[in-house]
């Protein structure tokens, strides 16, 4: 009976606010404009962050979790005079060092038991052909556990078998633009193209890979759907084999060629807590067998990205604050107005405890009328809020991931200013004395 007596108390508190607002609309929307903005703000805040760490994620995949980037340090072509040549020429075999090979991918493999993968890559940008069409491209000379360390899964065919790896047949693994540029609406397995003055025939295709421009910039990744994957021994034999220069370079005082056999050399580790420690052993290792030169960096992906993430969130914290002072302003904004209400209507107050209204019936009235105006912006601010994250993603590129939680909590805040903010209104008007508020014109 109570509990009857309470509901019908709320529904015509509900009905009275609802008439309130009706009668001043303008008012009221100018009083929600606070909290329109500041859950709308929340919203897309929350998915500018939800889609950069997605993005994050997303970039984890591709470069994996456990592995460390080698990269060779390419040498600078050096001018000189015939005055310092011969100078030059006999200080450059102390100087010289080796560039980053197959050899040192071994060394790594073999020496240091915390490691479970070497990938290395050489990579030459070239021209491919197949019936009179033309696409310029990477070739890139891979080993097997390339598909592993990129996180790479092969959609149509087969990996490099060992009998093709040990032969350096001239066989090749193409991208899904590769194919729809080369073979449209035709079957790429098994058919012949040719790059530079050799005929590949193509034995797989890789699943599309999606990388944003931003992480191919960062992180140095490149679009692997462009590229066209041989064995490296292929590479080397068919191709370009640049350790064959280095008896050269060696008799030469001025290095005018990339000595490096390979362009990036992945290391996977077997455990993620022993990337750095594993980094440091590569760098001390490389570092002696390139007689004590630096010509080499050392990069470890996930480290980049964690900052990247840090720096990301610290940003969204940022925008989030100012979101919450929106909302903040906002309820201020409905406790003022709610004030001045509780002063315009004193006589109204005052006749509704004359014939019999209850202080909680008061407080009740005016909580409504607060609940009502944070309702109703919090809506709008929904709405608001899913189409600027929308207009964010369609106009600036930023990916934005909308969630269910996040508009739910953007909601229950609204509620919330409204309540908190509603109370000191209220109480006010509770507080008056019928019989002051009967006289107050």
């Amino acid at each position: 009976m109570l509990d009857t007596v309470y509901f019908e108390k709320i529904k015509s508190s509900i009905t009275e606010a609802l008439r309130v607002i009706k009668t001043n609309t303008v008012r009221t929307f100018l009083t929600a404009l606070g909290i329109i903005f500041g859950v709308a703000a929340v919203i897309t805040m929350l998915a500018i962050g939800k889609g950069a760490e997605k993005e994050i994620l997303s970039q984890l995949e591709r470069i994996g979790v456990n592995n460390i980037i080698i990269t060779p340090k390419t040498p600078q072509q050096s001018t000189g005079n015939n005055k310092t040549a011969d100078k030059k020429k006999a200080s450059f075999s102390k100087k010289y060092a080796k560039g980053l090979d197959i050899s040192d991918a071994e060394s790594i493999a073999k020496h240091i038991p915390s490691i479970a993968l070497v990938s290395p890559e050489v990579i030459l940008t070239a021209n491919v052909i197949n019936n009179g069409r033309q696409k310029q491209v990477k070739l890139v000379g891979v080993t097997p556990d390339f598909f592993t360390t990129a996180n790479v899964k092969i959609a149509q065919g087969k990996l490099f078998s060992n009998h093709q790896i040990r032969n350096a047949a001239p066989v090749c693994i193409i991208g899904r633009s590769i194919e729809k540029k080369l073979f449209a609406g035709q079957r790429a397995i098994g058919k012949f193209i040719k790059v530079k003055h050799v005929w590949l025939q193509v034995t797989g295709i890789i699943e599309e890979q999606f990388v944003s421009s931003k992480a191919q910039e960062n992180l140095g990744i490149r679009d692997l759907n462009q590229d066209i994957y041989i064995p490296i021994k292929t590479f080397l034999i068919r191709f370009e084999d640049r350790k064959k220069d280095e008896q050269t370079l060696s008799k030469t005082p001025v290095k005018l060629k990339n000595n490096n056999q390979i362009d990036k050399l992945t290391v996977q580790v077997k455990k993620a807590n022993t990337l750095q420690s594993t980094a440091e052993v590569i760098s001390k290792m490389l570092k002696r067998r390139h007689n004590g030169k630096l010509n080499f960096e050392i990069t470890i992906p996930i480290q980049l990205l964690k900052q990247q993430q840090k720096t990301k969130q610290i940003f969204n914290i940022v925008l989030s604050i100012i979101a919450g002072i929106s909302l903040l302003i906002g309820g201020i904004g409905i406790m003022n107005i709610m004030l001045a209400s509780v002063l315009e209507r004193t006589k109204e107050i005052g006749i509704m405890r004359a014939i019999g209204a209850t202080r909680e019936d008061v407080v009740l009235q005016f909580l409504a009328e607060s609940v009502l105006i944070s309702v109703g912006g919090g809506i709008i601010g929904i709405v608001l809020g899913i189409i600027g994250a929308y207009s964010i993603e369609i106009t600036s590129g930023i990916e934005t991931v909308l969630s269910l939680n996040s508009i739910l909590l953007s909601f229950a805040i609204a509620v919330g200013v409204g309540l908190v903010f509603g109370i000191l209104p209220a109480k006010s008007a509770a507080n008056k004395k019928p019989i002051e508020a009967l006289r107050s014109e």
